[in-house]
């Protein structure tokens, strides 16, 4: 049995780092306290993902926290749904890993399968994770540090803030990037750096104000949640994080008609008040 002062994140933990480097040292190295009875409820829409959804979901069980793990299949054309439910039975006993499976019997979109994710959530915090490789699950602590020290209501990991490792592909997609998240801004007047990022995590409560709002069955959800976010007025933190970005060979699916798709739902929830 795991020593109380070795489990990471725990009370016992964090004094026992104080006593040995201080606590100034220990707040600059960015080390704090998750409550005990916190959950994290990852949501992830699957689709086609068979040669991927292995290696994630183990990334994300072993991270340190108490979770909640929310698949929902959007109706995948391959064995991704079989590899969904042999992983289920793997982790029926696993105290820091509750998994729920969720199935669409056609394809509705990735904005339609986080909704239905969303409705199943029972954590403190939710966090959205693609069923790829290019978010690395490591990095949840630090991107639930501002929620759980009761600065932030939402926070945004960026792949654009910070010196975390980036993989470099296409240069339009970046342009792109930026052009949506500018855009955006100027009508959310929030000053983020990478609306469309993946990595979003919402306390549960505020989500729940919005969820009844969102509309989006494709990548529109992006925009459109960013924007109930700033009417809403939650706290928006940013966080700088690693990306290792598919090419479309690799199975990458936003396309340009997405992009032109936010642009159209940057316009509209933007304009309506």
């Amino acid at each position: 049995m795991t020593e109380p002062e070795n489990v990471p994140y725990s009370l016992p933990c964090y004094q026992k780092a104080c006593e040995l480097f201080g606590e100034s040292v220990c707040k600059s190295l960015g080390f704090f306290v998750i409550p005990d009875a916190f959950v994290l409820s990852v949501v992830i829409p699957v689709f086609n993902e068979e040669n991927t959804l292995a290696t994630i979901l183990k990334a994300v069980t072993e991270v340190p926290i108490r979770k909640q793990i929310i698949l929902v299949d959007d109706c995948s054309r391959d064995q991704s749904r079989r590899i969904m439910e042999t992983l289920a039975a793997e982790y029926v006993h696993d105290p820091l890993n509750t998994l729920t499976l969720l199935f669409h019997e056609t394809n509705r979109g990735k904005g339609a399968a986080l909704r239905t994710g969303f409705a199943q959530a029972t954590g403190d915090v939710v966090i959205i994770q693609d069923a790829d490789l290019e978010y690395n699950p490591n990095e949840y602590p630090q991107l639930i540090k501002p929620i759980v020290e009761g600065k932030a209501d939402v926070v945004y990991g960026s792949r654009f803030l910070g010196n975390r490792e980036h993989r470099v592909l296409y240069y339009w997609h970046s342009v792109g990037n930026w052009f949506l998240t500018t855009l955006s801004n100027f009508f959310t007047n929030l000053n983020l750096t990478d609306m469309e990022t993946c990595y979003k995590l919402f306390r549960r409560d505020c989500l729940m104000k919005i969820l009844p709002q969102l509309q989006q069955d494709r990548f529109g959800f992006e925009p459109e949640v960013t924007a109930l976010i700033s009417k809403q007025g939650f706290r928006v933190y940013e966080m700088g994080i690693s990306y290792s970005g598919r090419t479309y060979k690799e199975g990458k699916k936003i396309g340009w008609k997405d992009g032109l798709r936010a642009v159209y739902c940057i316009l509209k929830y933007g304009l309506v008040r």
